[in-house]
């Protein structure tokens, strides 16, 4: 048989790895509902001319058609919107809240967790099929701006109870940033804006030469734009050093208003969770006010790993408009970390708790009853695949990390604890583990359970 190749971007994870990807999950997912976040799934596709009316995306767009669609399709075929897979998980929400808006209560509170595709280039924690986390809340017409403080600490919370490092979340206001260039003089405010969110990918002589070549900027604007980049601050400190700059605009003052309320807002309720970076610009159109990027202390290479922002003309049905603000976890890319770098590793291979012995094939329908009264009472448990020498088996559910193997001995029912060596007599109807070794748990190199 000819040998696989690999296919880069598209990840898969060995059984050990799924247990640690799914730990993650079911905690995103409680702690959103503990949040007040109802869950959604969208549909994997959307009309391209909807993924490309959302920012510079033309490139990362995957298209959906049949093999032989170009040499058999009917006219009704031909008519039919060309489809490409879902690059985020925003731009489908904005086409779910139109089409559902009669069905919905507004505010509307919404986490989804689901598969995006994006072709770029694969690359440590990039990945051309990946997992994203959404929280959004979208309002009807209007959305109050507590939401935006709201929003980033939901973030904060769901992160702080993964077995990750602490994130530290950094944020800035559109409206600052627009205002800013506008009032220096810069024209081309979304390709300036699209050029400083490569800041840190490409550092800021090459920022300056592309902002003199694109947006034509003089270098006395360039370094204005790059001043105000440089500018962070914890507290409301960070706008007197936006304004000693020289510069003032209405749309700048609202902005500096916003983020200063955002950065004290959050802080008060989180001490330390959120500080101000005017060099985020986020690259996507759609964003109006607040936007936020985050990074795993110790791990900065990886990049942001929660990202997001306030839209205020993402979803509008022509009669009403929908505002929104939202922040994506790129839970693939922290996944790859954490697996990568044994930042948490689980405690056994398999969800099996416990291992049920066979004497001899004779005896394996008693083994497989035993088995369903344990199951029965949410005991995750295995048969032996053989009735080979008990020390086969016991090796079989050693190697796989199984704490426990059960036994039909003389003596009645027992239970052997393999790590210590302790066997007791039990019954099946009313013996369970300790509650640490029902399920697989998480832990870091030096650390207990997670």
């Amino acid at each position: 048989m000819a040998k696989i190749a690999s296919l880069s971007g598209f990840p898969e994870w060995l059984p050990e790895g799924r247990i640690v990807e799914q730990s993650l999950l079911d905690t995103l997912r409680s702690t959103f509902e503990l949040h007040g976040f109802s869950s959604i799934e969208t549909r994997a596709v959307e009309p391209v001319s909807q993924l490309l009316s959302k920012g510079e995306t033309s490139k990362e767009i995957y298209l959906l058609s049949r093999l032989q669609a170009q040499s058999r399709e009917s006219g009704h075929e031909k008519n039919e919107a060309q489809l490409g897979l879902h690059f985020d998980l925003t731009v489908p929400l904005a086409r779910y809240v139109l089409e559902h808006s009669g069905h919905l209560d507004f505010p509307f509170r919404r986490y989804q967790i689901q598969k995006v595709w994006r072709g770029e280039r694969p690359q440590d924690g990039r990945f051309r099929e990946f997992i994203q986390a959404d929280v959004d809340v979208v309002g009807s017409d209007t959305l109050a701006f507590h939401h935006e403080i709201e929003l980033p600490l939901v973030m904060v919370d769901a992160l702080s109870r993964l077995p990750i490092p602490p994130v530290v979340i950094r944020a800035s206001n559109r409206k600052v940033a627009q205002g800013f260039y506008e009032a220096i003089g810069i024209d081309d405010v979304e390709e300036t804006l699209r050029i400083l969110d490569k800041l840190d990918k490409v550092g800021p002589q090459a920022v300056t030469e592309m902002l003199r070549e694109t947006v034509h900027a003089t270098d006395d604007q360039a370094r204005l734009a790059l001043e105000l980049a440089s500018i962070t601050g914890s507290d409301a400190s960070f706008a007197d050093r936006v304004l000693a700059l020289g510069y003032r605009s209405q749309l700048l003052d609202q902005g500096l208003d916003e983020l200063v309320n955002l950065v004290e807002g959050a802080n008060d309720l989180i001490p330390g969770s959120l500080s101000a970076d005017l060099k985020i610009a986020r690259g996507l159109d759609y964003y109006t006010g607040s936007v936020y990027e985050s990074t795993l202390i110790g791990h900065e290479d990886l990049g942001s790993v929660c990202s997001g922002g306030r839209y205020d003309s993402l979803v509008s049905d022509g009669k009403r408009t929908y505002p929104g603000v939202g922040l994506s976890i790129g839970v693939s890319r922290i996944l790859a970390r954490v697996i990568g770098s044994g930042l948490a590793k689980p405690s056994r291979k398999v969800p099996t708790a416990v291992l049920v012995a066979v004497n001899d094939e004779g005896e394996r329908r008693h083994a497989e009853k035993t088995a369903y009264q344990l199951r029965s009472r949410g005991v995750p448990t295995e048969v032996s695949p053989t009735s080979t020498k008990f020390g086969k088996q016991i090796k079989y559910a050693d190697k796989r990390g199984i704490p426990f193997v059960w036994f039909a001995t003389d003596e009645g029912e027992q239970v052997k604890d393999i790590r210590s060596g302790e066997q007791v007599n039990a019954d099946p109807t009313r013996w369970l583990p300790p509650r640490s070794d029902l399920h697989p748990c998480l832990s870091a190199p030096d650390e207990s359970s997670v």
